[in-house]
């Protein structure tokens, strides 16, 4: 066997290529083994680079996990300062809050190990086809080398971990929304813990602009696109896919995919309006339903002093005070959108365990003017940071 056809892939003898192989791509053997080897040298850097890769990535869920675990006691510990001085209700409260962050940094840390496990495994497959490039590199058995290249050149049945990123699961908030709601029996270091959430969540502002080609044609709105209010006469405008044409909202002009970000609403002087997020891919047209099922998690204000909150069913709740400023704050990979009244601290509403799959955009609604009553603006305000 002096010759290999790389038409058939297989080695010959001089005599064959005069018969079964005449006119196919036929090369010594030693030309053939030379090229093969090159590429296996190719594949065993490819091999070396990709443990190296994974080496690097069980570093990072280690280091995930670790600091999960820092962020997960921070949380706890500022929970039980604040808790330790209130009822036994509270304490039970807190108890489950601590026992639901618990949960979620040991899911968490299940879950690294358990990638970590896997990585290790695709590490060791890989490390045995390394190992046996490496053996056959080292032979002077040509046809051993030819006939084994095909399985050794090919990877061994292992992930693509390129686009997977460890992700440490939020814990802030959980003891401020338990806070909320029990605030009827809240002292004042509950007080100091919805200040300080809302602090934090303050430092994820974005600035928001509404977005006129959304806009009902009864819509008016600023031209710096940070204040809308309800005309009673409607404008000529293009029935663009974009536009609501029954309900008299307006999206922003962003639109956000992940992480975080907040905003804030002037809502003085108005007795109805709706605020919220949308998914972009919702229906605009039509009577639409302002629900979580439809892509709109919706807080509205009613009558001047009903608030209610379009879940699943429908919440009607309780503020302390009638808001003259809302806060809204969304969590994308958490699920969460929380709504504050930013003059009091108060989570008025949170929307949990929400499940985001499109792009959202905030919406806001001023709602009918009702000749008057209502005519007040809705306004996007500057986030002023607390102190």
């Amino acid at each position: 066997m002096e010759l290999f056809c790389r038409t058939d892939q297989a080695c010959v003898c001089q005599l064959c290529d005069k018969s079964e192989h005449e006119g196919h791509d036929v090369v010594p053997l030693g030309e053939e083994c030379k090229g093969k080897k090159m590429e296996l040298a190719k594949a065993e850097v490819k091999f070396d680079q990709m443990i190296q890769d994974r080496k690097l990535k069980i570093q990072e869920l280690i280091q995930t996990v670790k600091h999960s675990k820092e962020a997960a006691d921070k949380e706890a510990a500022n929970g039980v300062y604040v808790f330790t001085a209130l009822t036994q209700s509270v304490e039970t409260s807190l108890a489950e809050g601590i026992e639901h962050i618990k949960l979620k940094q040991k899911t968490a840390a299940i879950k690294a190990e358990a990638l970590v496990k896997e990585l290790d495994h695709e590490i060791s497959k890989l490390m045995k086809r390394s190992s046996e490039v490496k053996q056959i590199l080292q032979s002077d058995d040509p046809l051993h080398l030819i006939n084994n290249f095909a399985f050794l050149n090919a990877l061994p049945p292992i992930k693509d971990w390129t686009k997977s990123s460890p992700r440490q699961p939020s814990y802030e908030g959980t003891m401020a929304r338990a806070a909320a709601r029990l605030k009827a029996t809240l002292n004042k270091g509950t007080e100091k813990l919805l200040e300080a959430e809302l602090k934090r969540v303050q430092q994820y502002a974005v600035d928001v602009t509404l977005d006129p080609k959304t806009a009902h044609p009864k819509l008016i709105l600023s031209d710096d696109g940070k204040q809308v209010n309800h005309s009673d006469v409607q404008m000529n405008l293009p029935d663009n896919p974009e536009r609501f044409s029954y309900r008299v909202i307006v999206l922003s002009e962003q639109s956000f995919s992940s992480g975080r970000f907040y905003y804030e609403v002037e809502v003085r002087g108005k007795t109805k309006w709706d605020l919220g997020v949308a998914s972009g891919s919702a229906d605009r047209k039509g009577q639409i339903a302002s629900s979580p099922e439809a892509g709109y998690w919706t807080l509205q204000l009613r009558n001047g002093n009903e608030y209610i909150a379009l879940a699943n069913p429908e919440v009607v709740l309780s503020v302390r005070q009638r808001p003259h400023k809302m806060g809204v704050f969304v969590d994308y990979e958490e699920g969460l959108i929380s709504f504050f009244d930013v003059d009091t601290t108060d989570i008025i509403y949170s929307f949990t365990g929400c499940t985001f799959t499109d792009k959202l955009h905030p919406f806001f609604s001023p709602c009918c003017n009702d000749g008057g009553d209502n005519s007040a603006p809705l306004r996007i305000s500057v986030v002023q940071k607390m102190d």
